[in-house]
This record gives structure tokens, sequence and C-alpha cells, in this order.
């Protein structure tokens, strides 16, 4: 299985790349964001790789500038009736902190505006992921959604709530009153889909 691939670009467009690596051309699916970052034709580049197997069809790439995307994929397609291309297709049609915040509340209105994404998938994302998807990357790097920023004094379950929320993009001066009123007794699953059905109402 192939995870990373790092070589010269040698063709690019909005769909794909092929980089040579050590002399091997290895075409690559991308994502969106991932097409919108590649270097130009000739330069060094780095994917991780998803290689999807289906039998009776071809071996595919799939390739993201940065790991987080990839696991975000990765756990996108693990959905039943979502397959890689709907997979890119509710990347392109989300970014990463909108698209955990729509699984993580339950937001099937906000899914089904995704070209591709049916009612019934939405549904099922929503249902399937709603736990999942809150220790899945939400933007660029690895760290988990749960890792609280280094900067904060928190500990224990309110510190991982705060570190899913900053996580997904909110900041401190939003995050403190919710986090405040909240019981550290209470499954963290559920503290923060709350605060995020509280942000929104905002």
């Amino acid at each position: 299985m192939i995870a990373f691939l790092r070589g010269l670009v040698l063709e690019s467009d909005a769909e794909s790349a092929v980089l040579d690596v050590a002399g091997v051309g290895y075409q690559v699916l991308v994502s969106a964001g991932t097409a919108a970052v590649l270097p130009a034709v000739g330069a060094e580049t780095s994917l991780y790789v998803h290689t999807h197997f289906v039998k009776d069809e071809p071996l595919r790439l799939y390739g993201f500038a940065d790991a987080g995307e990839r696991r975000l994929f990765q756990t996108l397609i693990d959905v039943q009736g979502v397959g890689p291309r709907v997979a890119l297709a509710i990347l392109a049609g989300l970014e990463p902190p909108e698209l955990v915040r729509a699984i993580a509340t339950g937001d099937v209105q906000r899914l089904t505006q995704v070209k591709g994404v049916g009612r019934k998938i939405a549904e099922r994302l929503a249902l399937e992921l709603r736990e999942k998807i809150l220790t899945v990357p939400a933007g660029k790097g690895t760290a988990p959604a749960g890792t609280p920023p280094a900067s904060r004094t928190r500990s224990g379950p309110l510190a991982d709530v705060e570190g899913a929320l900053a996580q997904l993009g909110y900041k401190p001066a939003e995050i403190d009153p919710l986090i405040e009123q909240m019981d550290p007794a209470r499954p963290i699953s559920d503290l923060v889909r709350e605060a995020l059905a509280a942000l929104r109402r905002k």
C-alpha cells in the first residue's frame, strides 16, 4: 500500500497530478484543496496518499497535501454509500472545520448543499460519524481535534472540549463562556455537540 509520495510534478490539473518518483510516474487523484496548492510542473512536492482498491477496478491513488485531510477523507469513505468521488466532492464543498461542525451537530441541511450529497447520505454521515468525527483533524496538520492548545491551562475533559472547539476555528472569547457552564462529568462528545449548537445560534 502506498501511503506517501515525494517527487517532481510532471502534470497537474484540477483533479489529478502525475508525480515522477525516482523515474516512475504515479497518477494521483487529488482533492480540490490539494490541487490549489500544488506547485508548478517541474517542482518537487509531497503528498499523503490513500491507496484505494475495488475488485475488478484499477488501483487508484488519492493524494492530499496534509495528513489531516487524508484522515478526514478516509473517515468519510468508511460510511456506506460514500465512495472516493463523493468524499472528494464533500471536501470540495465544505471546508474541513465546517464539515466537522455540520456532522457533529447533525446539520443535514448544510450537508445536502454539497453537490452529489442527497438527504440519505447526509443523514448517514450525521448518524454514523457524529461521535467519530470529533477525533478527526479539522484542518492543516495531524493533531486530533481533541488536542488542547498549548497556551491554555485547563485540564481533563474540559480541556478536551476546549481543544476540539479551538481546532474547529472558534476563538477563546467564544469558547470560555460556554466551558464555564459545563459539567466535566458528562461525555465529552455531548459537551462538544451542545457547544457547537450554542455557537451556531449566535
